[in-house]
């Protein structure tokens, strides 16, 4: 009679046989997989999709991603942290009264039950971990307070992609703390910072601490916790000297102001076919040389209007003043104007603004009619400028007639903005907002995100306690969280090979893979008497006993990832089986006596 497979956390190991196993290893890589660790999680039957964003966990991938689970749950216990459990189905009241309702947009699944009530899939719990404290908690004397869930959540994203790495759903851990000041919640902050790098370094991630932009969750500091990785969709910059940032979160200092004294009058020349910043400097520095050097891109205000979309549908113009020789980073832009969406400015938006000029947009000139910057009637078009579009710097750029620049326009003397935005690329090279010197650019996956929150959604919600003084105060909050299932999937990236999976020992399904080769009585009873002793140690064994070919069970061996196998096959009529570390590829003949032993020592110190 096979053994069952028992896969709860914290049971005693239990041989498991191929035979027995829900798995079906694949051949050909899944059509949409664009990484390494989404082609080999569905081709060694971890997960499987089931529509784009969405997957089922297979009970391989489960039992890794319970371990995951289980690291983060020891880590938020010992740090005082209290596990709870919200439903993932929410009401839409709570969300409306913080404003997520509509902030969230599209990314937000709503729903209606039979009676015509909105109801919402949790994208975090904010608002119901701070009804619950409200509702239990009215004194000081209650506080500090963290608590935590590890659950499902769930965001319609405009394009998943990359299996597990963005999901429409996914397992997040989220916490929160709530504390009496500032000063209990910087305690509270600085615990979980802690607490998250512990997590990371056990699930041996190669990661980097980086200040963060708080997006729709508002606060007043958050930041990231990113695994270095070139698939990563997060690029972050560092410095020798210790300044770390998302590219969202770089902040440039604005450029000194200049004097412009002795800059001509700004004067407007015919630029036939010159459209883009490449065809305008060359035929700058043709009619127009300068005598002291020759005309660069840099010289040059590139001006670029995109449409925002606000959660409500309006749709607002924004143009934002460059040098040419930077491009606008998307990314950038929407994190300063979040919640609003970016979107392209098309054919259609240039008919409803005749005076924006494609190819020969500028800012709106004294004494001019067109251009970009907020008229006086509302009627014009909103004009923010890059840090380095100081007062007393000089710019080529359009004159809002086709085929016409101006040239000597002088900022603060010639033109002016709405305002300032940084959104401009960020270079290798650059230097650092804090004076520590060059930027260096990398990529990374998010795998967790910490927020001082402050007192958002305490206001919003009415979250108050009695302080040492009886006078009802605000509870100021912090709000925590890593992707889970996330996890799965960058530690499957840093770690496959291209042969396949290749776990580290804390989070494989098994420790051990043995592999019995062939029909041989001996091989078979022997590859079953030594699962067996490696289970009563408490070794956890899975017991490749098909009739296959060695071929297919090595190949599934290797992609399957268990960290150690032992082949047991001809070699036993010798005395001797082969151990296989997954990582290293490295092997060893071992005495077949002795290799229950030997794997005990090494796995069971």
């Amino acid at each position: 009679m096979r053994t069952p497979w028992r896969s709860a956390v914290g049971l005693r190991p239990v041989i498991t046989r191929m035979t027995d196993l829900f798995v079906r290893t694949l051949r050909q890589d899944p059509s949409d997989a664009e990484v390494p660790s989404h082609r080999w999680l569905v081709r060694a039957g971890y997960i499987r999709r089931v529509a784009p964003g969405i997957y089922s966990w297979l009970p391989l991938g489960l039992r890794v991603l319970q371990k995951v689970e289980q690291i983060v749950r020891d880590e938020m216990n010992a740090m005082g942290a209290q596990e709870v459990r919200f439903p993932a189905l929410l009401p839409r009241e709570p969300y409306e009264a913080t404003g997520r309702w509509t902030e969230y947009g599209p990314n937000l699944f709503r729903l209606a039950d039979r009676k015509r009530a909105d109801l919402l899939l949790g994208p975090t719990h904010e608002e119901m971990f701070t009804l619950m404290v409200k509702d239990l908690y009215s004194s000081y004397k209650d506080l500090p307070l963290s608590l935590y869930q590890i659950q499902t959540k769930y965001r319609d994203e405009a394009r998943p992609r990359a299996g597990l790495l963005r999901g429409r759903e996914f397992v997040m851990k989220d916490s929160y703390s709530f504390d009496i000041d500032d000063a209990g919640l910087q305690a509270s902050y600085d615990a979980h910072r802690a607490a998250y790098r512990r997590i990371f370094d056990r699930l041996g991630l190669d990661y980097v601490i980086v200040s963060a932009t708080s997006g729709a969750m508002g606060g007043s500091a958050s930041e990231e916790f990113l695994a270095i990785a070139e698939i990563g969709e997060d690029t972050f910059v560092r410095s020798p000297g210790g300044y770390a940032a998302n590219v969202e979160a770089v902040q440039r200092p604005l450029t000194p102001a200049r004097d412009a004294a002795g800059v001509p009058a700004a004067h407007v020349e015919d630029t036939p076919d010159s459209p883009t910043i490449d065809t305008l400097v060359a035929l700058s520095n043709d009619r127009f040389p300068r005598a002291d050097r020759a005309w660069g891109a840099a010289d040059t205000l590139k001006n670029v209007v995109f449409m925002l979309r606000d959660p409500d549908g309006t749709r607002t113009p924004l143009a934002v003043g460059l040098p040419g020789d930077r491009e606008v980073d998307l990314k950038r832009l929407e994190a300063a104007v979040a919640p609003a969406e970016v979107e392209p400015f098309g054919d259609e938006d240039f008919a409803a603004h005749p005076q924006l000029v494609k190819g020969y947009i500028g800012p709106r000139r004294a004494g001019a009619e067109a251009g970009l910057g907020t008229a006086a009637d509302g009627a014009g078009v909103r004009y923010l400028t890059d840090p380095a579009v100081a007062e007393g710097t000089r710019w080529i750029t359009g004159a809002n007639e086709a085929g016409r620049h101006v040239y000597d326009l002088v900022c603060g003397r010639d033109f002016g903005s709405d305002g300032v935005l940084d959104v401009a690329e960020i270079r290798d090279g650059d230097p650092a907002p804090d004076g520590s010197g060059p930027l260096a650019l990398a990529r990374g996956i998010e795998m967790g995100h910490i927020f001082q929150l402050g007192r958002k959604y305490a206001d919003a919600l009415g979250l108050k306690v009695l302080d040492p003084n009886g006078k009802l105060v605000t509870v100021t909050m912090g709000s925590y969280g890593i992707g889970v299932s996330r996890a799965v999937a960058a530690v499957a990236e840093a770690t496959c090979d291209d042969k396949g999976l290749a776990w580290p020992r804390n989070l494989a399904p098994f420790d051990v893979h043995i592999v019995a080769t062939g029909k041989d009585a001996a091989v078979v009873e022997f590859a079953a008497a030594l699962a067996e002793k490696l289970d009563a140690a408490g070794i956890a064994v899975l017991l490749d006993d098909r009739v296959a070919s060695p071929g297919v069970k090595f190949t599934d061996a290797e992609l399957l990832g268990m960290p150690t196998s032992v082949v047991v096959g001809r070699t036993l009529a010798h005395g001797v089986v082969e151990v296989r570390d997954r990582a290293s590829g490295e092997r060893s003949e071992v005495a077949a006596d002795a290799v229950a032993d030997t794997l005990i020592a090494l796995l069971m110190p």
